[in-house]
């Protein structure tokens, strides 16, 4: 593992060659696609079958599933920070071991306690390989030209539903959900143990705008982030942030039932979803574009806004369905571009000095939103008393997190 005392090396090269990385971004695609595919994915496809099989209940069973999401966003805090100061090898690869046993320990769960504990322990895990340290490592690998390696991560990456979701089904179709757990964590442990410890073997450089690892510049670092997580700016910017990431994880996840409900059949209404994923690639392919030609400021407030516009439309639109579709297809975009536009967040506004640190603290709230929306978008429903009221109050939500987004910018940059 590469300390903070090695020698340092320019953020942009590999021991000096003036390339980046060789292997880390490949290595680093295939880990997000398969971690996202166990840790993630493959839970709604067998929660069903688990349901059956254990008579415990669905919201039980997907509370302790969003209990791990919480946790990975708290345990983020303290990650970030040792991936500022040691680096991502030791970090990602630890994180593929422990979520490799807490995937064995959900196959092996005698009870619903024990199913709940190894999905918390599934969540530390997930603050280890999960997107966080992953878009730490090409951030301070590649420097100047980590939009590129972002870009490149976050689209590779979204194919992780597209692959683990039929292939835990096809699983399915053969061995209990039990069974399907037990080979899920084969191939996890299989693909991410060695890469990681393969591919992020090299020296930590620091950071292009800090080229020295000395105690003064630690210090100076440590300074850095109390003065910006104190800032009006940082918390506008949280704040934006978490409001924007709830409106959108619960429009997503209730998007189905909204669509069914305005006429759409089961299929279409599936297939609307998948579209909006296709979106979201769309998006995120844009997204280099779209930095060259806006301001920090004029983007993120932009890209919430259509965000709000979107879920705006989603509940007042009667129809007909086609044009509902579109609109949904359109919102999968803002998502997509919402992924890097987090991703770039600490960078675009603060460089790369103690990303890391500032992303973590950056994600946790945002990561709570997006566990507690499904849930909660649920519940307002019935609440509201139907989904197009509820889509109207996450309209207003996504568009207070815009208004908000005008004052996340410090004055200098």
């Amino acid at each position: 593992m590469a300390s903070s005392s090695a020698a340092p090396v320019p953020a942009t090269t590999t021991a000096g060659t003036g390339r980046p990385p060789h292997g880390v971004l490949t290595a680093l695609c295939i880990t997000e696609i398969t971690s996202w595919g166990v840790l993630y994915y493959a839970f709604p496809v067998l929660a069903p079958a688990i349901t059956v099989d254990t008579g415990w209940s669905t919201p039980a069973i997907t509370a302790a599933f969003s209990a791990a999401l919480v946790i990975a966003a708290l345990v983020g805090i303290p990650v970030g920070r040792l991936l500022d100061r040691h680096g991502p090898h030791a970090l990602m690869t630890t994180g593929s071991v422990l979520a490799t046993t807490a995937v064995v320990g959900l196959a092996l769960a005698p009870s619903l306690a024990w199913f709940a504990v190894a999905w918390m322990l599934a969540g530390v895990a997930q603050a280890a390989v999960l997107y966080q340290p992953a878009f730490a490592a090409l951030t301070r690998y590649y420097g100047p030209r980590h939009l590129a390696a972002l870009t490149t991560l976050t689209l590779v990456a979204g194919l992780a539903s597209t692959v683990f979701a039929p292939l835990t089904d096809a699983l399915a179709a053969h061995l209990s959900w039990r069974g399907v757990y037990l080979t899920l964590a084969a191939i996890l442990a299989a693909v991410t143990i060695p890469l990681h410890a393969l591919a992020l073997r090299r020296p930590w450089p620091p950071p292009h705008n800090h080229p020295h690892h000395d105690t003064t510049a630690a210090h100076h670092r440590t300074t850095q982030v109390r003065r910006i997580t104190r800032s009006r700016p940082f918390w506008m910017l949280a704040a934006a942030l978490t409001l924007s990431a709830f409106a959108m994880y619960a429009v997503l996840t209730n998007l189905i039932t909204l669509l069914t409900t305005r006429g759409a059949t089961p299929t279409t209404a599936a297939w609307a979803l998948g579209l909006g994923g296709l979106g979201q690639v769309a998006g995120r392919l844009g997204y280099g574009a779209l930095t060259r030609r806006t301001t920090v400021r004029s983007r993120t407030v932009g890209i919430l806004a259509l965000s709000a516009a979107t879920t705006a439309a989603l509940a007042v639109l009667p129809g007909p369905v086609v044009l509902l579709v579109t609109v949904a297809v359109l919102a999968g975009t803002t998502r997509g571009i919402a992924t890097l536009l987090q991703a770039t967040a600490v960078t675009d506004r603060w460089g790369t000095a103690s990303y890391a640190t500032l992303s973590g603290i950056l994600a946790a709230p945002t990561t709570i939103a997006g566990a507690i929306a499904p849930w909660a978008g649920a519940a307002l429903a019935t609440t509201l008393g139907g989904y197009p009221a509820l889509f109207a109050l996450l309209a207003v939500i996504a568009a207070i997190a815009a208004v908000l987004a005008i004052g996340s910018c410090p004055r200098f940059r």
